[in-house]
């Protein structure tokens, strides 16, 4: 029984492992074919729509204003742009702040929110946000982004360029990387990530999530969607979803960036990312179980992709885990003995050949730091994301057995010391 439990786990880590060899494959083809996509897109960029950019903010004093500072560098008609922060509900200096731009800029227009409209978590936001925009375009950045000057632009001529994209994802770099070992480990798994998981299941499969920040979606969507689902703590996986079942796709496209503080320290770390874990959970829960709600055949594809992720390839990890710790106190028996090392060796570098590949896309990434630093991600990081997807699991099922509401956690910020 053992054997067939570990067979198992081994199957189920091993497709996971080639299906990103896979999309590595697509990422590096849409690498090599991106630069002439832009430079004939920027031939021909069609007119600029008027844009609205909304940006959640719920006590963000200590990064707000090098936010809206970047929102002013941007490189984009300001007669066409309107720059809409949301204050929800927050009881420091961001509203006084936004008040203070919007005196000297006319395009920054503060939303101030309280309950019982406010305070309801980054969706109720966004949603307060969109009521008060006109533009034809809705672009998301979060209150610790700074944008590069032609992020905009880059994002509408997407969308000017596909018609058939519902929403264009931009690209974004950690801030604040080189802080500790933690903001190293994120900056590894932001680039692996995009590359590998965007880049590639854009250049095989036209398909593309949304993230939390720097992408733009047509507004005519989001009204014929109704907006942002308050109940889901991940809405952009949510929303990418709903976007698929419109007859869309989202495109991404690098040339857009954005630069983005991520968690300094455990804790924080461990309250985002169980947010993400437990919304993509929601997400999966949402679509599985109502089948009605499926209109586009690209839902089926990502769903599985997360349903993978977060049952079976996880499971696959948790019985390998289970078995091997078990291996050490009682003798199961394993016929599979020197196989099973090989196939494990044999993973950990599969793994750090996609990361060394991905950080090889960005310029002073696949340094011999970076390179080593991504062994020992394999070793400590990865193995954190194991333990907290099942605390995200438990809390999750907690909170619908019990129906419990959603508690939205926002990101805590820090002073800024790191540099591009």
């Amino acid at each position: 029984m053992a054997d067939f439990f570990l067979y198992l786990s081994l199957f189920l880590i091993w497709f996971m492992l080639f299906y990103h060899v896979f999309l590595m494959f697509g990422g590096y083809r849409y690498f090599l074919q991106h630069p002439e996509i832009k430079e004939a897109w920027d031939e021909h960029p069609g007119e600029m729509p008027s844009v609205s950019i909304l940006i959640p903010a719920h006590n963000e004093e200590m990064v707000i204003q090098d936010t809206i500072e970047s929102m002013i560098q941007l490189k984009y008609p300001k007669d066409k742009l309107e720059v809409i922060v949301v204050n929800d509900n927050s009881s420091d200096a961001t509203g006084m702040i936004l008040d203070d731009y919007a005196r000297k800029f006319a395009f920054i227009k503060p939303v101030h929110t309280k309950p019982p409209h406010g305070g309801k978590g980054k969706s109720g936001a966004l949603n307060q946000g969109l009521k008060h925009s006109t533009g034809e375009i809705i672009a998301v950045y979060d209150a610790d982004n700074t944008p590069e000057p032609e992020a905009i632009y880059n994002l509408v001529l997407g969308l000017n360029n596909d018609k058939k994209a519902g929403a264009i994802v931009g690209k974004f770099r950690v801030l604040n990387a080189k802080q500790n070992l933690l903001t190293r480990f994120i900056n590894i798994e932001t680039l692996t990530f995009q590359w590998l998981a965007q880049a590639g299941r854009w250049s095989w499969f036209k398909m593309t999530t949304i993230p939390g920040t720097n992408f733009a979606i047509r507004r005519s969507i989001l009204e014929e969607l109704g907006g942002w689902d308050e109940k889901a703590l991940s809405e952009d996986t949510e929303l990418s979803f709903r976007v698929y079942n419109l007859g869309y796709h989202i495109r991404f496209f690098p040339s857009a960036i954005t630069w983005e503080q991520e968690p300094e320290n455990l804790k924080v770390w461990w309250k985002q990312r169980t947010r993400w874990a437990r919304g993509n959970e929601y997400v999966i829960g949402k679509f599985l179980f109502r089948p009605s709600q499926i209109n586009n055949k690209k839902v089926p594809v990502d769903l599985f992709y997360f349903l993978f992720i977060y049952l079976l390839f996880f499971g696959g990890i948790i019985i390998s885990h289970s078995i091997f710790v078990a291996n050490l106190f009682f003798d199961l028996d394993l016929s599979i003995g020197n196989v099973a090392i090989i196939l494990l060796v044999t993973g950990f570098l599969m793994f750090i050949a996609e990361v060394w590949l991905a950080l090889s896309f960005e310029k002073n990434q696949l340094t011999f730091k970076n390179a080593l630093i991504a062994i020992l991600m394999y070793f400590v990081y990865s193995q954190l994301w194991v333990i907290l997807v099942a605390c995200a699991t438990f809390l999750e099922v907690k909170r619908v057995i019990f129906k419990q509401d959603v508690q939205w956690y926002k990101t805590q910020r820090f002073e800024q010391s790191g540099g591009k």
